[in-house]
C-alpha cells in the first residue's frame, strides 16, 4: 500500500469521526441499573426507633383527610379511628395494607424501546416539574408560556441520559389554568416519545390523563398496563387533601402509579432534627401509600421524598445540605424496608443564576440521589431558583451532568478485559499506553465525556471568545432545539387527540384561578 492511499486512508478515517461527533443523535441511554452498594446512614436500632415511632404518631395523633368523605369511609371501613377530618390509623394497619403495593413495575412509553423498569437497582431519570419560570441567557426571568413548555420537552427528548419526559416541566402561564394540562399532555405525546406524567391538580384533570392515554396507548393496553407516573403531593405535616387524594383516586383506580410524597422544609413542615424528620416522613408515607392501596390493592405506588432545610435567618429553603442528605439517605432505607419504589434527589439548589452556588448544590443533591437508592429522580435536569424557574442552560448543563451518574452507577467491571494485563505487558516500565491496542480497542467508550464542558487548552477557549458554561450551554440549547425532529406518530392517533382536547376545552370556560 503506497504513503498516498495510507494517508488519505487515515483523513477519511478523521472525516468520519468528525461526522460521527456532529451527527445529530436521538439516542437514549437506558434507565440506570445500578452496580454500586447504597449508602446507608442509620443503624438497626436507630431503623427500629423511627419505625416504631412513625406508627405512634398514626395510631396517637393522626393524620387529616380533609374535603373527602369517600377517603374517611374507606379508612373506617378497613379499621381506622376516624374523628371528624382526622384519621388515627392502629398500629401496623397501614403497614399491613402497604404490603400490596407492587415492588416494582413497568412504565411503558409509546415507543417501547423507551420503557423504564421502577424499583429494585433501577434509576429513572425525569426533568424539573412545576416553576412558573423561566430563565435563558438572553430573556433572563419571565413567566412560561406554551412555547417555552414545548421547548423544554423538546430538550428532554432530545437528550441522551433522561429516560422520561416528565410532566409540568413549566407552568405555561398563557394558557387558561383549567385547560392547559390538555395542551401540556398533547406536547409531551406528540413532541416525545419518552415516558410522561399525569395532570394531578383536579381529579378530572387525572381522568382527562387517562382519558387521552388510552387514545394514544388503547383502552385495553392502558387498562391493563400503567403508561403513566403522577406525582401526588402531602401537605406536610400529615395532611392529605382532597384535590391530590382525589387525583391518586383516580390514578389507583386505573392501574396508573402514583408518587406519594411529603413535602418536607425542615424547620417549617417537618422537625429540626433528621430523626423527627424522618419520622414524619415515614408516617406520612405510610398513610398515603395505604390509602392508595385502600382504592385499589396491586396499584403500582412510588414513595416519596422532596427534602430541604430553612435558613432560619431569612426562612428561605436551602439546598445540596449535609441534613437533607441525611434524611434521603435515610428515607431510602426505610422504604426499602417497606418493599417500594423511592422518589426523591434532584438537581436541587436556591441558586438564581445557574452559577457555582448552582452547581456545588446540584452536584451534592444528584449525588445524593444516586447513592441513597433512589428509582424515580424528578427534578432531574433544570431546577434553579428553589424550583421557581425551569432554566433553559441548566437544564442542558444538569442533563449533560446526569451521564456522569450512569458511569458511576456501573461500578467496577473486573472482567478479562478490564483488568488489563495484556496493555501493562505490552507497555511495560517507562512506557505509555497511547499507543497499545488495549487503548485503540477501548478509547471510545474507556471514559465519559461531557457534551457541554470545555476542555480545551487556555489558548484556544481565549481566541473561541473565552466563553463560560452558561454560554457554552446557551449554544446546545439552540442547537438542540434547531436538531429537533419530532418522533413518528400516527396520524389517526393525533388527529384523535387534537379532537379530544378541543371538544373538552369547548366544555368549560377559561378559568385563570
Amino acid at each position: 500500500m503506497s504513503d498516498v492511499t495510507e494517508g488519505r486512508r487515515a483523513r477519511g478515517g478523521g472525516a468520519a469521526r468528525r461526522a460521527e461527533r456532529t451527527a445529530v443523535s436521538f439516542e437514549t441511554a437506558k434507565f440506570i441499573s445500578r452496580n454500586i452498594p447504597n449508602f446507608e446512614v442509620l443503624n438497626e436500632e436507630a431503623l427500629q426507633i423511627i419505625e416504631y415511632n412513625a406508627e405512634t404518631v398514626l395510631e396517637e395523633i393522626g393524620v387529616n383527610f380533609v374535603e373527602n368523605p369517600a377517603a374517611l369511609q374507606r379508612w373506617r371501613e378497613a379499621g381506622a379511628d376516624v374523628r371528624g377530618e382526622r384519621v388515627h390509623i392502629p398500629r401496623g394497619l397501614a403497614r399491613k395494607l402497604c404490603s400490596t403495593a407492587p415492588s416494582s413495575f413497568t412504565q411503558h412509553a409509546r415507543n417501547p424501546a423507551r420503557n423504564v423498569d421502577i424499583g429494585g437497582n433501577s434509576l429513572v431519570l425525569a426533568p424539573v416539574y412545576g416553576p412558573p419560570f423561566v430563565r435563558d441567557l438572553e430573556g433572563g426571568r419571565r413567566y412560561a408560556t406554551i412555547e417555552d413548555f414545548r421547548n423544554f420537552v423538546k430538550l428532554g427528548y432530545m437528550s441522551k441520559w433522561l429516560h422520561h419526559s416528565g410532566g409540568t416541566v413549566c407552568e405555561p402561564t398563557d394558557i387558561p389554568v383549567n385547560k392547559r394540562h390538555f395542551d401540556m399532555l398533547l406536547a409531551h405525546m406528540t413532541l416525545s416519545d419518552k415516558p410522561y406524567m399525569g395532570s394531578v391538580t383536579e381529579p378530572s384533570r387525572a381522568q382527562d390523563s387517562v382519558d387521552m392515554s388510552k387514545i394514544l396507548f388503547g383502552s385495553d393496553f392502558v387498562d391493563q398496563n400503567t403508561v403513566m407516573t403522577s406525582l401526588i403531593n402531602i401537605n406536610s405535616p400529615m395532611t392529605f387533601d382532597g384535590i391530590m387524594m382525589g387525583a391518586l383516586e383516580v390514578y389507583a383506580a386505573n392501574n396508573q402509579a402514583s408518587i406519594v410524597s411529603p413535602f418536607i422544609v425542615g424547620g417549617a413542615m417537618a422537625p429540626v432534627t433528621v430523626a423527627g424528620t424522618l419520622t414524619q416522613v415515614l408516617a406520612e408515607i405510610l398513610a398515603g401509600v395505604a390509602y392508595s392501596q385502600l382504592v385499589r390493592a396491586g396499584s403500582p405506588v412510588i414513595a416519596g421524598a422532596f427534602v430541604t432545610s430553612i435558613d432560619m435567618n431569612s426562612g428561605a429553603p436551602t439546598f445540596g445540605t449535609p441534613e437533607a442528605s441525611h434524611i434521603t439517605y435515610g428515607t431510602g432505607q426505610l422504604v426499602r424496608r417497606l418493599g417500594l419504589p423511592y422518589r426523591s434527589a434532584g438537581s436541587f439548589c436556591g441558586s438564581k443564576l445557574p452559577d457555582a452556588q448552582a452547581a456545588y448544590e446540584t452536584a451534592n443533591s444528584l449525588n445524593m440521589g444516586l447513592l441513597s437508592g433512589v428509582n424515580f429522580m424528578l427534578h432531574a435536569c433544570g431546577w434553579l431558583e428553589g424550583g421557581l424557574v425551569s432554566s433553559y442552560e441548566k437544564f442542558v448543563m444538569d442533563a449533560d451532568q446526569l451521564g456522569a451518574l450512569h458511569g458511576l452507577a456501573k461500578g467496577v467491571s473486573v472482567d478479562e478485559n478490564a483488568q488489563a494485563m495484556d496493555a501493562i505487558r505490552e507497555v511495560g516500565p517507562g512506557g505509555h499506553y497511547l499507543g497499545c491496542a488495549h487503548t485503540q480497542a477501548n478509547f471510545k467508550t474507556a471514559f465519559w465525556r461531557s457534551d457541554v464542558l470545555d476542555y480545551k487548552p487556555f489558548e484556544t477557549w481565549e481566541e473561541e471568545g473565552a466563553r463560560d458554561t452558561a454560554t457554552l450551554a446557551s449554544l446546545k440549547v439552540k442547537k438542540m432545539l434547531a436538531d429537533y425532529v419530532a418522533p413518528e406518530l400516527d396520524a389517526a392517533k393525533r388527529e384523535a387527540l387534537e379532537d379530544y382536547v378541543a371538544r373538552r376545552k369547548a366544555e368549560m370556560p377559561d378559568a385563570f384561578m
